[in-house]
């Protein structure tokens, strides 16, 4: 692992209005990103990530619905990806503070390929909204 991030508490919000009274009825969650270095393919790197989640008892029952662990592949270096289940640059990331703060935390100048701008712009970019709380 070449970084991770601390931990944030992230208000649980329906997206894309991204306005606090649409914050869905269920608990707030703890979100981190962490940079690694992997020789993997995309679609390996995904495909071990949902096996840690069913390992953990991930259960999908609902989209956007409470669990207890969400691993997502947000931008695997310059590459973009657009293949069914699998869309990267990550296609929610740069609406999602809960994400672009913990990656500016330890990659402020990772550039989203499909937007050109970094991740500290997409973070300066967004509008109010989405509690996120470092612990």
């Amino acid at each position: 692992m070449l970084a991770v991030s601390a931990l944030y508490e992230t208000q649980p919000v329906d997206l894309p209005n991204d306005v606090p009274d649409d914050v869905p009825d269920q608990p707030w969650f703890l979100n981190c990103v962490a940079a690694i270095e992997t020789e993997n393919t995309p679609q390996e790197l995904l495909q071990l990530a949902l096996q840690i989640e069913a390992a953990m008892g991930r259960l999908r029952l609902r989209k956007r619905g409470p669990r207890n662990i969400d691993i997502d592949v947000l931008l695997f270096g310059d590459r973009m990806v657009d293949e069914p289940g699998l869309k990267i640059p990550h296609p929610a990331m740069s609406q999602r503070r809960f994400v672009l703060e913990p990656l500016v935390e330890i990659a402020p100048k990772a550039r989203h390929p499909e937007l050109g701008k970094t991740a500290s712009d997409l973070l300066a970019e967004l509008p109010r909204g989405q509690i996120v709380r470092r612990l």
